[in-house]
């Protein structure tokens, strides 16, 4: 374990790397799809020599770089290299094109980007609309048809360069920037201090109670928090060996866990619901696997993870890329449904009525304040948008804008976001509920849950769905309602039901209900009442 993983004022991952080279230079750190992998004292070389090639192809100390790549030792080698340089690298979602990648480059000016081969189209595509951008790196082979105002180089040059001079960081510093999805606006760029990230894998070690002995498994992609600081990050601290996988596999998991002697791994809701689905096997309980953090974690996921799978621990977990992972789950409690308890030696948590921000009663449903106990181990701000920060903050504390409800014993329980809670005849509906309610039916392939205005006086709202359904499935509208009437509560059915094609997406692929609120009522839907 890192040695000064209780001094704050040391929680900077690339200074990390360095001990962890000296103390365990031989272990094998990271191992990925392609077959590659580095131990402790190989990811420290390589990312000095990346550091330096970002030094000769005219980086300057403190300027934003980004990372345009998938899940590999490559990734990480740029990211660290990027660190032991004191620059920031700003990290892009692998599924941007258009006008969401034009915005978050534009935004952050970066004039150097890192990318993956496979993803140079989506680049090609607005080369002329990201006049910042000069310096190409390319990670893998270099097509013909590059734009000339760009100076494109093979990311494998690193290699022949000299390791670069390790600079004194401090836990202040802006290690990185992870775009917001933006639901309702752009994406805001979040501002991430060192401390900021290694707190994120210190709270995994604590949760999930991490020795070096244990082996992780990340599916998850790197250019998210839980991916790389919850995860990544928590294997640097702690001196774990782990396999990085490509892309989420739901039909690979199981072998891959089994193949790489797997311990520990995260799941976020999707990929814990496909890999799930997958067919039961004679297999599915001959693997290592001791303990899943997955976020968030239903009843009926969390008992089959147990069950089928025989899982002994299951935790979930609250948090948001600006305030880190204030809430945590704990090994040895089975709290089906539940985040967790806050850590309270670094955040202060509350729940309180989100128009007069008092604090609400135990069990009531109001907004999530957070705001940090340790210096910088919180996001400094959004990146070039002052305002969005000033509002984010009011009274002192950090509003999520999600929606919860914590017990007499500080146990706190995610509802869902404020703007997505239904309030219906009295009652907080969360849309996440009812879809997991629908989505079971046969033939429903995507759903979205969302208020519109109820047509009666006072009546608050009325519960609508958006459907996608499967290639040539039968099942109808009132079908659809009729079955799902009988696995919700009487307050939480559905009274409309619009079928579509697909359902409005960012590029992160979360569902625009802000959309489909407007949309509203139409010619086509279906009143089930």
């Amino acid at each position: 374990m890192y040695s000064a993983i209780n001094d704050p004022t040391r929680w900077v991952l690339p200074d990390v790397l360095t001990e962890m080279a000296r103390t365990n230079p031989d272990k094998c750190w990271v191992q990925d799809c392609s077959g590659e992998s580095m131990t402790f004292s190989q990811a420290q070389s390589q990312s000095r020599r990346a550091g330096q090639f970002f030094l000769n192809m005219g980086v300057a100390r403190g300027d934003l770089v980004g990372i345009f790549m998938l899940n590999s030792c490559n990734f990480v080698r740029a990211w660290l290299g990027l660190g032991k340089i004191n620059c920031t690298a700003v990290l892009y979602n692998t599924e941007l094109r258009g006008q969401f990648l034009k915005h978050q480059i534009n935004d952050s000016k970066i004039s150097c980007i890192v990318i993956e081969a496979e993803l140079l189209e989506s680049l090609i595509e607005i080369a002329d609309q990201v006049p910042a951008l000069k310096t190409i790196m390319v990670c893998g082979d270099v097509p013909n048809n590059m734009p000339n105002q760009w100076t494109v180089l093979n990311w494998s040059q690193y290699a022949s360069e000299d390791e670069c001079d390790i600079q004194s960081l401090r836990a202040s510093d802006i290690a990185t920037v992870m775009y917001t999805s933006g639901t309702t606006g752009p994406s805001k760029g979040v501002l991430m201090p060192h401390a900021h990230c290694t707190a994120y894998g210190i709270g995994t070690i604590e949760c999930l109670e991490l020795t070096p002995e244990d082996r992780y498994y990340i599916s998850l992609p790197l250019f998210h928090v839980n991916g790389l600081m919850m995860q990544l990050g928590a294997t640097l601290l702690m001196g774990v060996s782990v396999f990085v996988r490509l892309r989420f596999s739901a039909s690979s998991w199981l072998s891959d866990v089994q193949k790489h002697r797997s311990t520990v791994t995260n799941f976020i809701g999707s990929t814990l619901a496909f890999m799930l689905a997958q067919p039961p096997t004679s297999k599915d309980k001959k693997h290592s696997i001791r303990a899943i953090l997955a976020a968030p974690t239903p009843p009926s996921q969390e008992e089959e993870l147990r069950n089928r799978f025989n899982v002994p621990d299951v935790l979930s977990a609250y948090g948001m890329t600006e305030v880190n992972i204030p809430v945590w789950g704990r090994i040895g409690s089975k709290d089906p449904g539940a985040a967790g308890w806050t850590h309270g030696s670094r955040f202060e948590v509350k729940i309180v009525n989100p128009d007069t921000d008092m604090p609400v009663s135990a069990g009531d449903v109001g907004e999530i304040v957070v705001r940090p106990r340790i210096p910088f181990a919180f996001m400094a701000g959004y990146l070039n948008a002052p305002d969005k920060t000033i509002e984010a903050w009011r009274n002192m504390w950090f509003h999520t804008g999600d929606a919860a409800f914590m017990d007499h014993t500080g146990r706190l329980t995610f509802i869902d976001r404020i703007k997505d809670t239904i309030r219906r005849r009295g009652e907080n509906i969360s849309a996440s509920e009812v879809e997991d309610v629908v989505i079971s039916l046969p033939g429903v392939s995507e759903v979205a849950a969302y208020a519109v205005p109820s047509d009666i006086p006072g009546g608050e709202d009325e519960v609508m769905l958006a459907v996608v359904l499967e290639i040539d499935a039968t099942i109808s509208p009132t079908e659809i309602s009729m079955e799902s009437a009988k696995l919700l509560p009487r307050f939480a059915r559905p009274r409309y039901i619009q079928i579509m094609q697909s359902l409005p997406k960012t590029a992160t692929g979360k569902v625009q209900r802000a959309v489909l609120r407007k949309n509203g009522i139409t010619e086509t839907t279906i009143d089930c009442d």
